[in-house]
């Protein structure tokens, strides 16, 4: 007994090893009431679904910054919200991309839940790589956090020059190198990844991968590019690991469960891009200012943060308010 406690409160990247667990303990729970009774069977989400699903991840992940608030202080409450709030805002861009992936391959909607799930699954692990990478880096050598405010600059430049842009799905390098390695089959079987068929040269049973294979690689891809933007960010708000992956897996889980909802009306944010843009301006721009007018207050980041993403949302849907869902084309 006394070396279990020995072992739940070592501390593994500045926490208590029990703090970890008890998060880890969160995500699976409500991984496996998602899977295992909301949508043990594959079905077509809704947007009343959706939206409730959302409101149930939000609740919990607001519900876990307030014990952070109140176990770990003020100050690691507010940064955690502001990294919440961060990530939220910087994937509504990756529910774009996941739109045009799932239209591109034809993935019918009823399935669309199983490659976002298994998606987050992915997420977890990339996520506390690239985390822990990034905590080690700060911790041995300060100076990386200036690199990652000048990228952050330079990252929010190049996305408002590149606001308009489409990603071209059909020449991703990632998919031309799936497809080049592998057989893969011309339509959707179902809600299977891979199945077996007749090689058409041998006439013997082999294994080919479906489009929904193909699908779920490029949305682990996608997240991982937008990772890189997300990441630094939200290590310019707070270096605590634990405050950092904590706000990041959490506000990825909503904006999964959100994802059904959103993908209707996602052309109907066309200019929070600009709001994006200039978040990451400013949060690259704080870590400069540091050295000469100190450490810029967790409120005061939330405030400008949310400011300036409401304000692109607000823009957004009266820009838009009379315009038609865009079409996109299928793959061939």
């Amino acid at each position: 007994m006394e070396a279990l406690q020995l072992f739940l409160n070592e501390p593994f990247l500045g926490k208590a090893t029990w703090l970890w667990l008890s998060f880890i303990g969160i995500v699976v729970a409500l991984l496996a009431f998602d899977l295992g009774v909301l949508h043990k069977d594959d079905h077509e989400i809704g947007v009343g679904e959706s939206l409730w699903l959302s409101a149930g991840y939000i609740s919990v992940a607001l519900a876990f910054g307030g014990w952070v608030w109140w176990y770990l202080g003020a100050q690691s409450g507010m940064e955690y919200y502001t990294g919440f709030l961060i990530e939220k805002s910087l994937s509504m861009d990756n529910v774009f991309v996941i739109a045009l992936i799932f239209t591109y391959f034809a993935i019918p909607r009823q399935y669309q839940h199983r490659v976002l799930f298994w998606g987050i699954i992915g997420v977890i692990v990339l996520r506390a790589i690239m985390i822990g990478l990034g905590a080690a880096l700060v911790s041995q050598y300060s100076w990386v956090l200036y690199i990652f405010g000048a990228f952050l600059v330079f990252t929010g430049i190049k996305m408002w020059i590149i606001a308009d842009h489409m990603p071209d799905i059909a020449n991703n390098p990632l998919l031309k190198f799936l497809r080049k390695h592998m057989r893969v089959t011309q339509e959707v079987k179902g809600n299977e990844f891979f199945v077996k068929q007749p090689d058409p040269k041998t006439g013997k049973l082999v294994r080919w991968a479906t489009p929904l294979f193909l699908a779920l690689m490029l949305v682990e891809f996608v997240d991982l590019v937008f990772a890189v933007d997300s990441v630094p960010a939200i290590f310019a708000i707070t270096t605590d690991p634990f405050i950092v992956y904590t706000s990041n897996i959490f506000a990825i889980l909503g904006l999964r469960a959100l994802y059904f909802a959103l993908a209707a009306m996602i052309h109907r944010f066309k200019y929070l891009k600009y709001a994006l843009a200039m978040v990451l301006v400013f949060i690259g721009t704080k870590i400069f200012l540091v050295g000469i007018i100190g450490k810029i207050p967790p409120v005061i980041s939330l405030s400008v943060t949310f400011g300036l993403i409401a304000g692109g949302v607000i823009v957004s849907l009266w820009k838009t308010r009379n315009e038609a869902v865009p079409a996109i084309k299928n793959a061939a």
